[in-house]
């Protein structure tokens, strides 16, 4: 399976996260967000994964009831991207 460049990745990073811009403050399952942006589910995740661990997006392990999610993962934009993309778009 051929690898994907840097600059690729962090282009789809950037689609991700302007998706889950144009939805904030709501959140949405990694599937949904695959097909938002055309893409395999556990790619996607992998990206998920890394954006997660550079704080621009949080992962949700509960639902709105309070029960914890066995499979399943919400991801949000994080409070501090969140701002730094209002700036962005503002300017």
């Amino acid at each position: 399976m051929p690898q994907i460049s840097k600059k690729k990745r962090s282009k789809i990073a950037e689609q991700i996260l302007a998706h889950l811009y144009s939805i904030s403050p709501e959140a949405q399952f990694t599937n949904k967000i695959a097909q938002e942006i055309a893409r395999d589910e556990e790619f996607t995740k992998s990206i998920l994964q890394e954006l997660d661990s550079n704080k621009l997006i949080v992962k949700i392990t509960k639902g709105p009831q309070g029960q914890q999610y066995q499979r399943w993962e919400r991801w949000r934009l994080s409070n501090a991207a969140f701002d730094a993309y209002k700036k962005l778009h503002s300017a």
